[in-house]
Order: C-alpha cells, then sequence, then structure tokens
C-alpha cells in the first residue's frame, strides 16, 4: 500500500465526501479507464436505476483494482461522469460509493454533468486512479 496523505486547506470548505488534496508517494500508479454498469457479459446492471449503477460501477472498480494488486484505500482521484446531472442526484451518487470508502478517508473527487455516455442506457461512469507500492 503506498502513503496517502489527504490534506485540508485552510480556507477551503470541508467536505467528507471528498479530500480536496491527496498526496500520494509509492512505486506503482495504477490508471482505471471509465467503468460502466455491466456485467462480465456486457448486459447493463440497474438500468434506469442510479444507485444499483453506481454500485455496479463501483463493484467493477473493485475487479479492476484487485487485478492490479490494488483495492479503494488505494484510489488517489476519481471522476465521476453522470447523464443528465441535477443536484438532487448526489446524494443517491454519494450513498452508493460511499460504501466503498467506509472506515477511510475518501479520495480526491470530481463529478461531471454530461449530454451522454457510450451507451444510451449507461447513467453514470466512473475513472479511478490509485498508487500503490
Amino acid at each position: 500500500m503506498s502513503k496517502l496523505e489527504q490534506l485540508r486547506p485552510s480556507g477551503l470548505h470541508h467536505n467528507p465526501a471528498y479530500s480536496h488534496v491527496v498526496v500520494a508517494s509509492g512505486a506503482r500508479t495504477i490508471y482505471i479507464a471509465g467503468q460502466v454498469s455491466t456485467d462480465e457479459e456486457g448486459r447493463v446492471v440497474g438500468e434506469g436505476d442510479l444507485a444499483a449503477q453506481t454500485t455496479q460501477v463501483m463493484q467493477n472498480i473493485g475487479l479492476a483494482l484487485k487485478s492490479a494488486g490494488a483495492g479503494y484505500a488505494d484510489i488517489v482521484k476519481i471522476t465521476t461522469f453522470v447523464v443528465g446531472y441535477k443536484p438532487e442526484l448526489r446524494p443517491i451518487i454519494g450513498k452508493a460509493r460511499s460504501a466503498f470508502f467506509e472506515g477511510m478517508e475518501p479520495p480526491a473527487s470530481t463529478l461531471v454533468g454530461v449530454t451522454a455516455l457510450a451507451a444510451p442506457e449507461w447513467l453514470i461512469e466512473i475513472e479511478a486512479v490509485a498508487v500503490v507500492d
């Protein structure tokens, strides 16, 4: 596991859902391509259900991390893309996502509203960067 330091810069609002700054030191950086809500067979999981899709996306990220010898605690940055984003969707995403970071400091995070993803049934896509020794 790499050494991660989550900074709480003076003058920036503290949000418990993400860290503004993560300083990582380790030997390997792992880049996880944007993951969507599909199972191993390529079938959509949770069609029309943002919470279910977010959970599946996070599970897919976990599988990708595991293949590289990493885990959720090694994630330093995630970027989330949400189709038709509105502020009332943030708690749905946050609740589903936070279960995967329970008991640890959250990574740096960006959420972007988009018009569409590569397939019309996908509601959310998340990419991640992790650092390990």
